[in-house]
């Protein structure tokens, strides 16, 4: 047995965990369908950067094997099976139980072969009316082979002459000897779902997929369509940008992102039953029967979402979570008093985001606030958080912002999020060479009577006031100067040319960030004892790094006990006598996407708890700008620790890893409570905040007499 799992099929496993809570029965139904999608968009970029770069390393390297012992072939081969699996428990998911199942609850899809002539006319005045105009065919026996976008659903159509309609021109008939193809790309921006026509009292539906299918004779006057097939490819999307060419870096980033729209093919996802276009499609395209994937349902499952706004009664969707406002933070007046005496632990989605758009906002306005410094990574659309950034530029206020170009797939984004920053009068700095800036971190200094003040905010997550909706993260306000100091020393080092200056809290990758986590592993191992033995509880993202794991290997030898908490990739092996024993793996994959990064160390009593950016992956720790800064505050500490335990506690969503790399659900007694983290900590913050707002009422409530 090897010690290390392969990293691209433990993230197999991972999109297989997040298909599992797609066919939950109790769960509701349209939450089923978001995780359905959920397995096809990170299985289209698994296969546009993961699969790519293993079909690249093929080519280059095909003898080299990885940790796990796997050469490119054996990988690929052990993908294309385990994914396959995959996408037709999915399909059959969604074709013989939620489609069924939406019919139950009045929405009724219909297939276009099942049409009413009713239904039938409506669609082709649909079509000729909103979608003919959008559409371009392209017929395939030019020279050049159509170019193919990268993830855009398209329509191919074979072609058969109708007999006994005469054309005047042979110039645009087609040659009689190769087969009539052509492909229609599906226009974005318009709906995929249409209501139909119906006299009965559930709502029907047809997918655009459908109609185009149906109506696409119109697209070819004097031919008759034989067959269709709908089709979406996958490109190769892992490109870096050349950092060192001396071209402009915002040009080379541009370059990179057309590069992508034509790179190699490495995947073929189709809909239909045409063997003729699907070989016709895998030979110009140069792809194997393993780069095939056939879906009997729909390749894009998300298109079933729009049906959200068919649900009235909301019993097909979650309930409703609040994202409540910290109970220990003021709405009504900034922060600055409040982080002089104690530090701010803000818990999202849980609690509302709010307070980090406030904080920068408070300080766009704020006369006394000097100097705003930020890293920007993924920031997302319509941010109020550049509009305060854009705002404090023009108030006349010193604002940096490094804001990382090579964020994978936002980077067109956060070209045009730069460039309207400098317009403003932003300094922007544009990340480091060869190092992508991943840390997240903000700082204001504030003029306060004979002094600077400086406030600072350090999270585990990116400052996107979308996705800190979706996302579970973690951030620390914080006026401590220590940490303070050490933050202008990270910025000092990133924005300019500065010899690392040590830095007593935070831990900085690629520089100390690894070696900090090794020497308190290594403390760990030495402070351990048969009596007390160390403990070590971790929670992230992904677990690749194999020095980090060899590390963890060593610790559990020497009877430390290791708790890890993954939701993605986990090359370590939990659980083999004398080498991993000590160490147990669970993962949780629930309504929100567990991203915080949280890691507790015993310390023979005198414990550490640190937050980070970082994950322990080669990429985060060696090749990546990252922060870890400690939880000081013992308040904080004891909230973060408690929600940390709160994850080795879950019983409903939580699954745990087995020695031969399968996940199963942690095994709950008969007897046993139902736990579930996410819900745990939703119910911890309702209390909270409804107690608060009781004791508030019943405050307003007295009256005060006065002589």
């Amino acid at each position: 047995m090897s010690e290390f799992f392969n990293r691209e099929l433990s993230w197999l496993e991972f999109n297989a965990r997040v298909l599992k809570q797609g066919l939950r029965k109790e769960l509701p139904l349209l939450e089923r369908v978001q995780f359905m999608s959920i397995v096809s968009s990170n299985f289209d970029e698994f296969f546009q950067v993961r699969v790519a770069a293993t079909k690249r390393m093929l080519e280059s390297s095909p003898d080299t094997a990885d940790a796990s012992g796997l050469t490119p072939k054996m990988v690929l081969s052990s993908i294309s099976a385990r994914a396959h699996q995959i996408f037709r428990q999915q399909q059959d998911c969604l074709i013989n139980d939620i489609i069924p199942e939406l019919a139950k609850n009045g929405l009724v899809y219909v297939p276009s072969a099942n049409y009413t002539p009713q239904q039938t006319e409506f669609v082709q005045k649909l079509f000729r009316s909103e979608i003919f105009p959008l559409l371009t065919p392209l017929r395939t026996d030019t020279e050049a082979f159509p170019h193919i976008k990268n993830l855009e659903v398209y329509a191919g159509f074979l072609l058969k002459p109708i007999a006994g309609i005469k054309t005047t021109s042979t110039l645009f008939k087609g040659d009689d000897n190769q087969p009539r193809i052509a492909f229609v790309e599906l226009p974005s921006g318009i709906s995929k779902l249409y209501w139909l026509p119906s006299d009965k009292k559930e709502r029907q539906f047809a997918t655009l997929e459908d109609v185009i299918s149906l109506c696409g004779t119109q697209l070819f006057p004097g031919f008759e369509v034989e067959e269709t097939l709908v089709f979406k490819v996958a490109r190769d999307a892992d490109f870096a940008v050349d950092e060192d060419s001396g071209t402009n870096f915002i040009h080379a980033m541009e370059d990179v992102l057309i590069q992508r729209k034509s790179s190699f093919p490495v995947q073929l996802a189709y809909n239909g039953t045409s063997q003729t276009i699907r070989s016709f499609l895998m030979k110009n395209l140069e792809l194997s029967e393993d780069d095939v994937y056939k879906m009997d349902g729909m390749i894009d499952p998300s298109e079933l979402l729009e049906l959200r706004e068919a649900d009235e009664t909301g019993k097909m969707s979650f309930e409703e979570w609040e994202h409540f406002y910290p109970v220990d933070l003021p709405e009504d007046e900034p922060y600055w008093d409040t982080l002089k005496l104690r530090d701010k632990i803000l818990h999202v989605p849980y609690e509302s985001y709010d307070p980090v758009v406030k904080f920068i906002s408070d300080a766009a306005d704020d006369d006394n606030v000097l100097t705003i410094k930020m890293t920007l990574y993924r920031t997302g659309r319509d941010s109020p958080i550049i509009d305060a950034l854009e705002r404090a530029a023009q108030r006349g206020k010193q604002v940096i912002v490094l804001v990382e170009l090579k964020a994978r797939f936002d980077e067109e984004r956060n070209i045009a999020w730069a460039n309207e920053l400098e317009k403003a009068g932003v300094t922007v700095i544009y990340g480091l060479v060869n190092l992508k800036v991943h840390a997240k971190v903000l700082m204001i200094m504030r003029r306060e009577s004979d002094t600077i003040r400086r406030y600072v905010h350090l999270a585990t997550g990116n400052y996107n006031t979308k996705t800190a909706k979706l996302y579970s993260d973690i951030s620390l306000f914080t006026a401590n100067p220590e940490i303070a100091n050490d933050v202008s020393l990270f910025f000092n080092l990133v924005t300019g040319y500065s010899t690392l200056q040590n830095m007593k809290h935070l831990g900085m990758a690629p520089v100390t960030l690894k070696d900090r986590l090794l020497s308190m592993i290594q403390r760990e191992i030495e402070r351990s004892t048969p009596e007390q033995p160390g403990l070590i509880i971790a929670k992230m993202n992904s677990l690749t790094h194999e020095e980090v794991i060899a590390a963890l290997y060593r610790a559990s030898q020497a009877g430390v006990k290791i708790m890890l908490n993954i939701r993605g990739i986990c090359m370590l092996v939990p659980g083999v006598k004398g080498l991993s024993e000590n160490i147990s793996v669970v993962s949780i994959v629930d309504r929100y996407l567990e991203h915080a990064r949280i890691f507790y160390f015993q310390n023979a009593g005198t414990p550490e708890l640190y937050c980070s950016s970082a994950d322990w992956m080669s990429r985060n720790l060696d090749r990546r700008i990252e922060l870890m800064f400690p939880i000081l505050d013992k308040t904080a500490f004891r909230q973060v620790k408690s929600w940390l335990d709160m994850y080795f506690e879950d019983n409903t969503n939580a699954e745990v890893l087995l020695p031969n790399g399968s996940w199963e659900a942690v095994a709950q007694s008969k007897r046993a409570v139902k736990l579930r983290a996410q819900e745990m900590l939703y119910k911890h913050y309702k209390y909270q905040n409804e107690t608060t707002e009781k004791a508030r009422k019943n405050t307003q409530g007295f009256e005060v007499r006065r002589k």
